[in-house]
Formats: structure tokens, sequence, C-alpha cells
């Protein structure tokens, strides 16, 4: 559970905010100055009504998996993904807003950078230009601006430089850059941590060498194992190993949202997977999340061939419900 706190009452505020940090999970971390810890700020984390895995329970009533579905996934702390939208400050305020409303925690994924998922292609998209990605991300953290929030920052960016040219890499790394600056200035009661992958993709050494380069000195830390399956006790190894490398440890917050059987058979929907444990504090790392939101394909591949990226399949939820 997050510690529960309201805003106000200035010597009750202070004293919890110095037990919560007493209590957090990380090495002697380095981070900026905020306003306050969103942790603290809220009274645990934000249950989105309109997630995709809640919205087809909801609209499939008759279906015998809904009721499954929206027990084990739809009634779940998921983060929300964010990519192109116009009016991104408005809709991200509105979001975070909902939230604050009820003193929860949101979790949102920043996830439009130019070239997205440049490796694997299945998630392609992203802003058209870096010019145009550095207004969609200052609009993203002004939409947040003082309201308590978690943000992950460009899941797989970071890896996929294995995969550009040494001027497109530069470019990236200065869109990253900025994103963190941005929600360092813009959203002064935000944890926002960059991507790192997972512990088989990119050397601890090497994404530690690109975290530094993308800004992470302006933000709380790093992410690991987003979308991925790796077991937790795996994650916690390389993420520390990642900060044995950065010099000056970062929290780290790691995706639990299918490792509950580990690995596995490859990253693109595999078999016999399952959902790990829902978000908390803690647990080897300053935050278990579910970033992935379960049952969402990661493209027309292993369990569902026919499914693009980025939609909802009732039969890998259940896949991941059971296990199987």
């Amino acid at each position: 559970m997050l510690p529960s706190l309201r805003k106000g009452s200035g010597m009750f505020v202070l004293k919890s905010l110095v037990a919560a940090v007493a209590a957090a999970v990380v090495l002697l971390p380095s981070v900026p100055a905020l306003a306050a810890s969103p942790i603290s700020l809220t009274s645990g984390f934000y249950v989105n009504p309109n997630s995709l895995p809640a919205t087809w329970a909801r609209n499939n009533s008759g279906d015998p998996r809904a009721a499954r579905i929206q027990s084990s996934i739809g009634s779940k702390p998921i983060a929300r993904w964010f990519g192109n939208d116009a009016n991104i400050g408005t809709t991200v305020a509105n979001y975070a807003g909902a939230a604050d409303g009820q003193d929860k925690l949101p979790v949102l994924v920043a996830y439009n950078i130019p070239g997205r998922d440049i490796c694997a292609g299945h998630s392609g998209g992203g802003a058209g230009s870096p010019s145009a990605y550095r207004t969609w991300i200052s609009s993203f953290a002004a939409g947040i601006g003082t309201k308590p929030a978690v943000v992950i920052i460009e899941p797989d960016a970071l890896n996929g430089l294995d995969c550009m040219t040494q001027a497109q890499r530069d470019e990236r790394l200065g869109m990253l850059l900025y994103a963190t600056q941005m929600l360092q200035q813009k959203a002064p009661n935000t944890y926002a941590y960059l991507d790192a992958g997972n512990a088989g993709w990119t050397a601890a050494s090497t994404i530690a060498n690109r975290l530094g380069q993308a800004g992470i000195a302006n933000i709380r830390g790093f992410s690991v194992n987003v979308s991925n399956f790796y077991w937790t006790s795996e994650s916690i190894t390389y993420a520390n190993s990642v900060n044995s490398y950065l010099g000056t440890a970062k929290p780290f917050v790691i995706d639990t949202s299918r490792n509950g059987k580990g690995h596995g058979d490859g990253w693109c929907n595999p078999p016999g997977r399952k959902l790990g444990v829902t978000a908390q504090t803690g647990g080897g790392a300053e935050l278990l999340l579910w970033v992935k939101t379960p049952g969402v394909s990661d493209g027309p591949c292993g369990t569902a061939p026919s499914t693009p990226a980025g939609q909802f399949n009732p039969d890998l939820a259940t896949r991941l419900i059971d296990g199987t």
C-alpha cells in the first residue's frame, strides 16, 4: 500500500515525507528536488476505469471471460500509454486530474518518440519530427503540472539506438534529454523514469552511458522490464548493475505485469506467461508496476498471430490469468 497522506497540514506532511523517504528501497539515490513526493501525496495507485481490459469487459458483459478479465486485470492499477495526440496537454491534464480527484497516483507512459519501436517495427509510429516531439512532450509535461504522477519515458527508445545511424542516435538522445528537462521543469510532483530496457537486451554498461546522455540526472530514475517477462529478481540484478555503471545510483521501477512465470520463449506474445504482482511500493525496487497492459498484443505474432500491436485480445488476457 502507498502511504496515505492528503495535501495540507505542514508538520504532518513533513513527518510523513521523512518516513516515506526512510522506507524507500533505493541505493543512495541522486534525485532532483521535488515540490513533494507523489507517493506521499496520494493514497494508492489509480485504477483507470477506461483501460482496454476494463472497457472490453464492460462492453462484453455476456462473454464468459468478461468477469474474470475485469476481476484479475481491469480492476487493477495499470499504466496508460500516450502517443500522438494534437490535444495531448488536455488529454493528460484530464487523466491526471481524474486520478488527483480520487487522491490516487496515476502511472503514465510517454510513447511518441519519432521512429518508435525502430528495431522490431510492430509498434512503429511516433511524432513526425524532432520539433513535433518537443512540442508534444512539453505539452505532456504541462498537462501533468503540479498533480502527482509517475511517468515512464519512451520504452525501448535507448535500446533502439542499436538500429540507428550515429546522426539518428544523437538526434534521439537530444529529444530524450529535452523530455527529462520538461518533466523536471513543468511537472514538479512527478517521479519520471527513463526506460532502460530489460535484463536480456543491452549491456548494463552501455545502457548506463545512454541514460547519462539522455538526462537521467534531471529525473527520478529508470525503468526496466517494460513489456517483457523477466523475473523481478533478474530485473533487480540488472538494475543494480546499471546503477554500478552510473556511478551515482538512481531509483528504479520494474514492470511486473506479465512476469509471473519469468521470461519463457521469446518476447512477442509468448505462451505460458502469467500475471505478476500488482502495483506496489518496494519489492526490491522503488515501485513494482503494471506498465504493459495485460492482454494487449505485442504484435501479430506468437499466441496472437492476427492481433496488431496495441490491440486488446481477451484470449491473451485469459492466458495470462491462467498462466497458459
